[in-house]
Formats: structure tokens, sequence, C-alpha cells
């Protein structure tokens, strides 16, 4: 059983979110998924992130970094766009990481520290098409990070969505987000213990 700390995107803690939060539960893990949002969700990425932009993307980041205080140490955070900038700080910066997961974003490598921490196994996922991971630069942070890190890997799905892993979402692609339980259920098997 792994210690999994789970933040959302920037539609809110949907769906969605809640029912990967149960499998992983029902796969035996101890998930913690904080609601950053306060209980808002919303429809659409662009009133997402104006909500995030008027809370303050540092507050949220730091209300995430602030949740894993009441966690133990040896934590696996996996974080979905917005939700990545926790869980991508907490992994680089907090001691006693066990994993991490970064799906539709990944932040360039020497934002919360200058490499990425030895021992501590990493996959980022995305859509090789989804404008936002590509455009944005977060692809190529993306390989800098994987390349940075001892045991990583940057696993894309064909396809543009930026919401694919989330079965409340239109963008919901369910081979993709198989694909992506199955290797965030492999890495949390191999930091059991």
């Amino acid at each position: 059983m792994a210690n999994v700390l789970l933040f959302h995107h920037a539609l809110g803690m949907t769906p969605g979110m809640d029912a990967l939060a149960d499998l992983l539960r029902d796969a035996g893990h101890t998930v913690t998924a904080p609601d950053l949002y306060d209980g808002r969700t919303f429809s659409s990425l662009e009133a997402g992130v104006a909500y995030a932009a008027e809370v303050g993307f540092d507050v949220i980041e730091a209300l995430g970094v602030k949740m894993a205080e009441r966690l133990p140490q040896d934590v696996v955070y996996v974080g979905f766009s917005l939700g990545v900038m926790p869980a991508q700080r907490l992994a680089q910066t907090r001691p006693g990481a066990r994993g991490a997961v970064l799906v539709s974003a990944c932040v360039p490598p020497g934002t919360y520290s200058g490499s990425w921490p030895a021992g501590v196994p990493l996959q980022v996922h995305a859509m090789e098409q989804d404008p936002l991971f590509v455009e944005e630069g977060d692809l190529d942070a993306a390989m800098n990070l994987v390349e940075s890190a001892q045991s990583a890997e940057l696993i894309l799905y064909p396809g543009n969505s930026h919401f694919f892993a989330d079965i409340s979402s239109p963008e919901y692609n369910e081979d993709a987000a198989h694909a992506l339980t199955a290797s965030i259920l492999q890495l949390l098997a191999g930091v059991e213990g």
C-alpha cells in the first residue's frame, strides 16, 4: 500500500477526479485528494484558469503544499494539469517522496530545485498533440526533466485532449485513461513497502 496525494486539474475536484482517487483506493492505496477550489468546479478550462488566476496560482500551489504537511513524508505525488505545480514542487523539495506522476503539464526542472531527487521515480503523461502541453513549453520541460532524472519516463498518447483522464470530461479518452491508470498502479506497486 502506498500513500498518494492527488491534486486535481483546473476544472476542480470533478467526479472524474473523485473516480480516479477511488480507483486507486480500491487497489489498496491510501489516497488523499484535497479540493483546492473549495467545492467549485468548472466546465471549461478558461473558467477554471480564470478562477485560479483570481485566487492566485501561488496561493493554490501553497495550499497544496500545506496539505502535504498533514501526511507522512513517504508519499507519491500525483498532479493533473494545474495540480502538477504542488505535486512537482513537493516531489522535488519535500524529503521522503516515493514517486511522482505529472499529467498534462510539467514545470521546468530548475523551478523548484536544481535537480530531480535521486531514487524518486517519475512519470509524465500527456497527449502528444495537446496544444497546452506542446505549445506552452510543458513538453520541453518534461523532456528536460525526464532526461535529468534517474528513473523517469515521458509517456505520450495519440490525441489532443488535455483532460483525457477525467471520465466526467467531454475530452475523456478511454484508451489513454486506462493506460495512464495502469502506469500509475505499476509505479505504486513498485514503491510499496
